[in-house]
């Protein structure tokens, strides 16, 4: 592979990487796995009186994981990886050698990964979640019956070496919404550590000599395709069609964890004012949370919601002594979730005219 086509690699690579870099609240356990292909960078440097180089073929990577997710969008992981790649092509002293072999790698990480909800960027879907991580761990990298020569001199290695490694990663989740807990993934990970195995030597005349791999580097660049499994997750629910307002009952509709009045809701709230007409002797306005963030928190905001629906049917001409208002935090919800989710239509205040 040239150097270019090299470079192309290196930079479509992290351009993904770099765009993936951005949420499915897992809370609990999951497993995971994914399959692909890498690219391992090029070894080049100086064993005995030799200087060579070899490039690599596109290899075979496999990782498993288990992890943890804390419901907030952080979550924690162990994994193990394995990668192997041939030699594509040698050079030794500057001419084109005879190559053979493989290199084979094992990796053993821990990770932390965030994923983002792309609703809390403007973009309304959960159809897809970015995620990225960091990780750290230990690399075992080896040269299993590498040959490289020409007529001069051979380079030989069957030899392997254990470092600490660092790993970066991104990539996109999508959520199977017929099976909950399960989604396909895919993604960008590069991974390295700084030493190889040992290279040897032998010239024309018999001599050998033996020296540490010269480059500072094990690295290389996979692209995985895999799937992931959280164990708890909540029963798909299917979308709710939007809330029609009855003669009795309004919604009034909340961003997250905001509870100030939008357009649409000061219309829903006049709507209910000129609705209460003659018969009505209490009005309940009732405040509600969706299900992420702390439980005390979300019912000081529902309460805080539900008092501003208050204000504005006082604004319009009700008593305020017709109108009770409460807050029930994240309790009753509109649509069931498990403890963390963002839902929309949980974020709500209910207006019942009695």
């Amino acid at each position: 592979m040239s150097k270019m086509s090299r470079t192309l690699v290196a930079a479509s690579a992290l351009a993904v990487l770099a765009s993936g870099a951005s949420a499915q609240n897992l809370r609990g356990f999951y497993v995971g796995g994914g399959i692909g292909g890498f690219y391992q960078f090029s070894d080049e440097g100086v064993v005995g009186n030799a200087k060579y180089s070899q490039d690599w073929s596109i290899g075979a990577v496999g990782v498993l994981s288990l992890g943890y997710g804390f419901g907030n969008g952080i979550r924690t992981e162990i994994e193990g990886a394995f990668r192997s790649a041939d030699i594509d092509s040698t050079d030794l002293n500057g001419q084109a050698a005879n190559g053979s072999g493989k290199a084979q790698s094992y990796a053993f990480m821990a990770n932390v990964v965030y994923d983002l909800d792309l609703r809390l960027i403007g973009i309304n879907t959960t159809a897809v979640v970015p995620y990225f991580g960091l990780g750290i761990g230990y690399h075992i990298g080896s040269f299993d019956n590498i040959r490289m020569s020409n007529s001069t001199i051979t380079v030989t290695s069957d030899d392997q070496d254990g470092r600490f490694a660092y790993q970066v990663f991104g990539g996109l989740a999508f959520p199977i919404a017929s099976v909950p807990g399960l989604a396909f993934t895919t993604e960008v990970r590069y991974i390295n550590d700084d030493h190889g195995p040992e290279l040897k030597t032998v010239n024309t005349s018999g001599g050998t000599s033996t020296s540490k791999l010269n480059r500072s580097e094990f690295a290389s660049i996979s692209v995985l395709f895999g799937l992931r499994y959280a164990f708890n997750a909540a029963p798909a629910v299917a979308a709710a069609a939007a809330p029609v307002a009855s003669a009795r009952t309004f919604l009034v509709f909340f961003d997250w964890s905001k509870a100030d009045l939008t357009d649409r809701g000061r219309q829903i709230i006049g709507e209910a004012a000129a609705s209460r007409g003659s018969g009505v002797t209490r009005i309940e306005v009732n405040g509600f949370t969706d299900r992420s963030g702390p439980a005390d928190y979300n019912m000081q905001l529902s309460i805080r919601r539900a008092n501003a629906v208050a204000a504005e049917l006082v604004r319009r001409g009700v008593p305020r002594n017709e109108i009770v208002t409460r807050g029930f935090g994240e309790e009753n919800n509109l649509v069931p979730t498990a403890d963390g989710v963002r839902e929309p239509q949980n974020r709500r205040v209910e207006i019942i005219l009695r």
